[in-house]
C-alpha cells in the first residue's frame, strides 16, 4: 500500500490526507528513537551552523566524528577501539570483505544461508538464494556458505577461510536465533583457524535486541563488527569497528585501502552522537526485553504459528502462508506499518521503535489481531 508522507513524529507516520500511521518497522530498523527525536534533530542543527563535509582523507580532524568513536568504543570490548565510517551497511560488507583479504592474505569467505548483507556487488555475492545472484553473473569468487546453527558445517571453516561474515540474529530468514552453543563455537572454530569473525549487527546493533549489541547478549566478540541503520538515528551512516591493528591493514600497501568520499559525514555524525548518548543515558534499550514480553502476551491467535524475537526484533509465522498478504495489507490500512521479510514468505517483520509505550503495543497488538481476523475470514 502506497502514500504520500507528509511528515513523522516520534512512533507515527503521517500522510498528506492527515492519517497517522503506528510504525512497527523503523525502517527497516533504522529509527529505533522514533522519529524527529528533539535531541538528534537539535544536534544536527547545531553542526549544520558549524560546516558540513570539509574533506574526507583524515586530514580535518572532525569532532563528531572523535566524540563518537570515544562514546561508542567506552561500551564495546577493549579490542574494538577502532573504527572506520562509510556510509551505508553495504558499504560496510564491502569493507570488511578488503580488509578480510588483506589481513589474512587468503580470499576465501564464508557467510551463512538465507543471509542478507546488502545490495553492492560484494555484499550481494554472500547471498545464498542463486534465483536472484544468478541474474547478475560472474560474481567475486571464493564465497562459500554454511547453514546458519548447523554446528556440523563448522568445519568448512579452514586455514584457507579469511573471514566469516554473518549476522547474531538472522534478519531476513525470519529472525532465526542462534542455538545455545552456536556462536560460541562458531567463535571458537574462526580462532583456531586464524579465520576473523565479522559479525553483521547492522540490524541487531543499538539495542534492537535488549542491549547494545547483540554480540553482548550471546557472549561473545568479533574480531570485527558492522554497525548501520539505527546508528544514524535517521541519517545515513555506517562503520566497521576492529582493533587498530586489523583495522590498519588498509593503511598501507596500499595505501588508502578503500575512499569513501562522504564517510563519517559531520551531520550524519553529529546525530548519530546524539542519539548513542540518549540511548545510554536514558538507558533505552534497557526496557526492551520487558516490552518484548509485552507483545508475546498479546500476539495469540489461531493462525499464529510462532512468535521469534531477539528484543524487538520480531518475527510472527502465520499457519498458513496465504495468510499473510491479507494480514500484512489489511493491518497498514488500519493505521500500523509492518513489512516481509525477503526470505519467509510465512512472517512478518515487527521491528518497532525502542521508546513505544505499553499503550501503543496494546494498540498495535490490537490491530494484528483484528488483521488476522479478517485474514482468517478470506478462507471461511
Amino acid at each position: 500500500m502506497l502514500f504520500e508522507v507528509s511528515h513523522a513524529d516520534g512512533m507515527y507516520i503521517y500522510d498528506t490526507q492527515g492519517k497517522a500511521y503506528l510504525d512497527l518497522n523503523s525502517g527497516i530498523s533504522v529509527s529505533s528513537l522514533g522519529h524527529r527525536n528533539p535531541k538528534v534533530v537539535a544536534a544536527i542543527k547545531r553542526q549544520l551552523d558549524k560546516h558540513m563535509h570539509t574533506m574526507v582523507y583524515g586530514e580535518h580532524i572532525q569532532t563528531p566524528q572523535v566524540s563518537f568513536a570515544e562514546r561508542l568504543t567506552k561500551h564495546l570490548h577493549e579490542s574494538l577501539n577502532n573504527i572506520y565510517y562509510v556510509m551505508t551497511g553495504s558499504e560496510c560488507i564491502e569493507v570488511a570483505m578488503k580488509l578480510a583479504k588483506k589481513h589474512t592474505g587468503r580470499y576465501e569467505i564464508i557467510s551463512g544461508t538465507n543471509a542478507y548483507h546488502g545490495s553492492t556487488q560484494g555484499a550481494e555475492a554472500l547471498r545464498s538464494d542463486t534465483d536472484f545472484t544468478s541474474h547478475f553473473l560472474p560474481g567475486i569468487p571464493g564465497i562459500r556458505h554454511i547453514q546458519f546453527n548447523d554446528n556440523a558445517d563448522l568445519l568448512k571453516i579452514t586455514e584457507k577461510t579469511a573471514a566469516v561474515i554473518i549476522e547474531p540474529v538472522q534478519a531476513e530468514g525470519g529472525v532465526i536465533l542462534p542455538a545455545a552453543d552456536y556462536l560460541f563455537d562458531l567463535r571458537l572454530r574462526c580462532s583456531r583457524t586464524g579465520t576473523l569473525l565479522i559479525l553483521d549487527e547492522i540490524q541487531t546493533g543499538f539495542g534492537r535486541t535488549g542491549f547494545l549489541f547483540a554480540h553482548q547478549k550471546y557472549n561473545i566478540v568479533p574480531d570485527v563488527l558492522l554497525i548501520a541503520k539505527s546508528m544514524g538515528a535517521g541519517m545515513p551512516i555506517g562503520g566497521v569497528v576492529s582493533s587498530k591493528e586489523i583495522l590498519g591493514s588498509l593503511i598501507k600497501n596500499p595505501a588508502l585501502g578503500h575512499i569513501t568520499t562522504f564517510g563519517g559525514h559531520p551531520v550524519c555524525l553529529a546525530a548519530a552522537d546524539a542519539g548513542l548518548e540518549l540511548l545510554l543515558e536514558n538507558k533505552i534499550y534497557d526496557s526492551v526485553l520487558e516490552k518484548e514480553k509485552k507483545f508475546h502476551r498479546n500476539l495469540k491467535h489461531e493462525i499464529i504459528k510462532e512468535v521469534r524475537s531477539s528484543g524487538l526484533m520480531m518475527a510472527v509465522e502465520l499457519t498458513k502462508r496465504k495468510y499473510l498478504k491479507h494480514v500484512v495489507e489489511y493491518t497498514i490500512k488500519s493505521g500500523a506499518l509492518i513489512d516481509y521479510f525477503l526470505f519467509n514468505d510465512r512472517s512478518f517483520r515487527l521491528a518497532p521503535p525502542l521508546i513505544i509505550s505499553d499503550a501503543e503495543i496494546e494498540e498495535a497488538c490490537r490491530i494484528l489481531l483484528e488483521s488476522m481476523d479478517y485474514a482468517k475470514s478470506q478462507y471461511n
